[in-house]
C-alpha cells in the first residue's frame, strides 16, 4: 500500500510492535535506492549502512541496546558516519588524506549525512506501508561492543538505527510543537517562548493522561531534562575518538 507524500510525513510516527512477516524484495530496494539517493555534504557521501537481517545479530543488538524492537522487527539499518572508505580511495590513489574527520566540521558532516540517510529510508519505508523506529541508544549504549559486533573500522561510527517491519499497532500520533516554536521568518524568535513552551508541556501531558494503551502523567519539560541527565553519563567523545576520531579543532 503506497501512500500520498503528504500522509507520508505528517501521519508518521514510531513504530515498536512488528507483525512477524518478511518485508517485499521490491519495499527493500526501494528503501536502499532512497537511502542511496541522500543529499550529502560535498557529495562525499560520508556515511555508509549496515542492514541487519540475520535474526542472531538482531538478538545479540538488543540485548546491548535493550530495545526489542531491535529483535522483533524485519529489518534493523544501522547509520553510520564513515571516513574509512575515503581514506581507502586515497590511499588507492596515492593522494594525501588531510584528516577532516579529526576537526568537529568533519564529525558533524558524518553524522548529519548519516542521518540524512535515515530519514531517506523512514520517509521511503514508511510511504510502502511499513513502520519504523528511530533507536539512538544503539550510539550510546555500549559503542565499543556495538563497533565489535558490527566490524567496524577506523574512522566508522554508529549515529542511529532504524527499526523497520510490517506494524502490528499504529499508537496515537504524537503532538509536536507549534509551528511558530518551530519556525521563525527571517531571525531566531523569542517572543512569548516561555509561555508557548508551557503551553506545549500542557498538551504532551494530556496526550500521555489520554492515549490508547499505557498511559503516564509525564510532561514534555521534565521527561526531556530527565533523557539529558541521563545522557550526561555517555561517553560519546570517548567512543568517537576510538574509531579514529581526533576531533582537533
Amino acid at each position: 500500500m503506497e501512500k500520498s507524500v503528504e500522509t507520508t510525513l505528517l501521519d508518521r510516527r514510531s513504530i515498536r510492535r512488528y507483525e512477524r512477516e518478511p518485508i517485499s524484495e521490491e519495499d527493500l530496494h526501494f528503501i536502499r535506492e532512497a537511502i542511496r539517493n541522500t543529499p550529502t555534504s560535498y557529495n562525499g557521501q560520508q556515511f555508509s549502512v549496515i542492514e541487519v537481517s540475520d535474526q542472531d545479530i538482531k538478538l545479540k543488538l538488543e540485548e546491548i541496546v535493550g530495545q526489542k524492537q531491535m529483535k522483533t522487527s524485519a529489518r534493523v539499518f544501522i547509520f553510520l558516519a564513515d571516513y574509512n572508505k575515503i581514506a581507502v580511495a586515497a590511499k588507492a590513489k596515492n593522494l594525501e588524506n588531510p584528516g577532516f574527520e579529526n576537526t568537529m566540521d568533519g564529525l558533524i558532516v558524518g553524522v548529519v549525512d548519516a542521518s540524512l540517510a535515515m530519514m531517506s529510508a523512514i520517509v521511503a519505508a514508511n510511504s510502502r506501508g511499513l513502520g519504523t523506529c528511530p533507536i539512538g541508544y544503539a550510539r550510546t549504549a555500549d559503542p565499543a561492543a556495538i563497533s565489535r559486533l558490527l566490524n567496524l573500522p577506523q574512522g566508522v561510527f554508529v549515529v542511529c538505527a532504524l527499526a523497520v517491519g510490517v506494524p502490528r499497532e499504529i499508537p496515537d500520533l504524537k503532538p509536536k510543537q507549534s509551528e511558530d516554536l518551530l519556525i521563525f521568518p527571517d531571525s531566531y524568535g523569542t517572543e512569548d517562548m516561555a509561555g508557548k513552551l508551557l503551553d506545549y508541556d500542557r498538551e504532551f501531558t494530556e496526550y500521555h493522561a489520554t492515549r490508547a494503551g499505557n498511559t503516564s502523567d509525564k510532561d514534555w519539560i521534565g521527561e526531556i531534562l530527565g533523557y539529558y541527565k541521563e545522557g550526561m553519563s555517555y561517553k560519546m567523545l570517548d567512543a568517537v575518538r576510538a574509531q579514529g576520531y581526533g576531533v582537533v579543532k
